[in-house]
């Protein structure tokens, strides 16, 4: 008599079908890219109306064209930064993923990654893991964000966040605190775009997801 067994084996799925980054993650993203860009660009002209720091921003690098027009885009992506940003913040905290995916940070291993990275040989072997670098990275844009939206309060309803322009050291305190923290978040994107052109499959599973 002649049996045939049934294979119970599960089929391991292949490293390039797994779930790298879930669809309300790289909706999140793009949406903040699109925000951040706006902000940016648009802050340089709102700047380049009062300079207080001596610097000037070329106007081509630079959005809405005059006062009124810059503050008019500076605003929309506000809202649209800050509504974004709180809904990635709340789905993290809620699924526990926060913890999971950047937390803890040691600080020997951030510098023996940061090492490897500087010499070439920091691994990107599973992109569904943050090494100690990228962790430290994205913690700090988190927070850069949250400092540039509570001085960008200050700036725009100075009156009615009396405790928050004392923190910041006044309205004036508050525009290079705002500024620098703006310069902070260009560092990050640039090093951000610079890692993503080295390891450009990276790019390719924040666009499809696997």
């Amino acid at each position: 008599m002649c049996t045939t067994r049934l294979s119970t084996a599960v089929p391991t799925p292949r490293h390039d079908d797994a779930v790298v980054h879930p669809a309300w993650l790289r909706i999140a993203h793009w949406l903040n890219a699109a925000a951040v860009l706006v902000l940016v660009t648009s802050g340089w002209r709102i700047y380049d109306a009062t300079g207080f720091l001596g610097l000037t921003i070329p106007p081509a690098v630079t959005l809405g064209g005059w006062l009124g027009g810059a503050l008019a885009w500076h605003f929309a992506a506000m809202w649209l930064l800050v509504a974004n940003g709180l809904l990635y913040l709340a789905i993290n905290l809620t699924s526990g993923r926060l913890r999971r995916q950047f937390f803890p940070i040691p600080p020997r291993q951030v510098l023996r990654d940061l090492g490897a990275a500087l010499r070439g040989r920091l691994s990107h072997a599973d992109p569904r893991h943050y090494n100690s670098v990228q962790r430290l990275a994205y913690v700090f844009v988190m927070a850069d964000c949250v400092v540039l939206v509570l001085s960008g309060l200050v700036l725009w309803k100075s009156v009615q966040f009396p405790l928050l322009r004392t923190l910041v050291g006044g309205y004036e305190g508050a525009r290079r605190v705002h500024f620098f923290a703006m310069a902070g978040l260009c560092g990050f994107i640039a090093v951000h775009v610079v890692m993503v052109a080295l390891v450009p499959r990276t790019l390719l599973a924040m666009l499809r997801g696997r």
